[in-house]
């Protein structure tokens, strides 16, 4: 086997699964569009190789294992724009492919359940752009495509203690409201267990067990740093960005169940509170 890995848009996740991929013999190429993050690829232990280079175009033919965290562009994606019909050609020597979604497609359910085969019903932007996404890659039907569609991301150094110690955080009350999210050690087991068990084609969701309001998370992490609890604000009345207020419009409990059933995840931090006293313990 051609132990090569070849991650476009080498971000937080894949940076996190880096070391586990080198430890088990694979070379790790991770791609930017600036020069400036070359330094971040390498201390993950990827090599960084210029978005739009012939050396990218060269690494594509070696591949084996290829991962997509690069966000839609004008509706469309662009790893699968500018290099689908690279991906396309190797395609033979592809054994597993994966694009990291988000759990945005479905859209608000009004706090109910979904599952993978739940209807997507994306009520923003970003959403609907990441369902064109999704098509583009499964579209490329040669590609052995996973779809991983996650909720929020959180680990070490992508918490809430810094903004509870800053004093910058704030309790948005929405009654109803609930979040997904998922801290990013389970995420890099479930990039692997599905590494391991391919299973072309198919589409996961990436959240841990109880989806939860984010008033709650910030109380437990006040409550472990033993600092004052972050002042309440009404969502109606809260002071937020275009793209915080988008998230507050849609509303889901998102089941993972089949990460648990077909890939054999066991998570090792089950709810945010599981998550939060790993990363105290870490030093955040």
């Amino acid at each position: 086997m051609n132990l090569t890995f070849l991650s476009f848009g080498h971000g937080y996740t894949a940076q996190a699964l880096t070391p586990h991929l080198n430890n088990k013999g694979w070379r790790v190429f991770g791609t930017s569009r600036s020069k400036d993050k070359f330094s971040d690829i390498e201390k993950s232990g990827a090599t960084p190789i210029l978005w739009g280079s012939n050396e990218l175009r060269s690494v594509i033919k070696e591949a084996s294992l290829v991962l997509s965290s690069v966000s839609p562009k004008n509706g469309s994606d662009p790893v699968i724009q500018m290099y689908g019909e690279d991906l396309k050609e190797v395609s033979s020597k592809i054994e597993w492919a994966g694009y990291l979604s988000t759990i945005g497609v479905y859209g608000d359910t009004k706090g109910e359940w979904v599952t993978e085969s739940s209807p997507v019903k994306p009520s923003t932007n970003r959403g609907i752009a990441r369902v064109s996404a999704e098509k583009d890659w499964l579209k490329y039907d040669l590609l052995p495509t996973h779809i991983f569609r996650l909720g929020g991301i959180y680990g070490p150094k992508r918490g809430p203690f810094q903004k509870v110690l800053q004093g910058k955080a704030v309790k948005i009350i929405k009654p109803g409201q609930v979040f997904s999210r998922m801290h990013i050690q389970d995420i890099v087991q479930t990039l692997l267990a599905s590494i391991s068990k391919p299973n072309p084609y198919s589409i996961y969701n990436l959240c841990d067990n109880e989806p939860a309001p984010p008033q709650d998370v910030l109380s437990y992490a006040a409550k472990l740093l033993n600092v004052d609890q972050p002042p309440t604000v009404r969502f109606e009345t809260a002071n937020l960005s275009e793209m915080a207020r988008s998230f507050y419009a849609e509303n889901k409990r998102v089941s993972n169940q089949l990460i648990k059933s077909e890939l054999g995840v066991k998570l090792m931090y089950p709810n945010f509170k599981a998550g939060l006293d790993n990363l105290l313990k870490e030093s955040y």
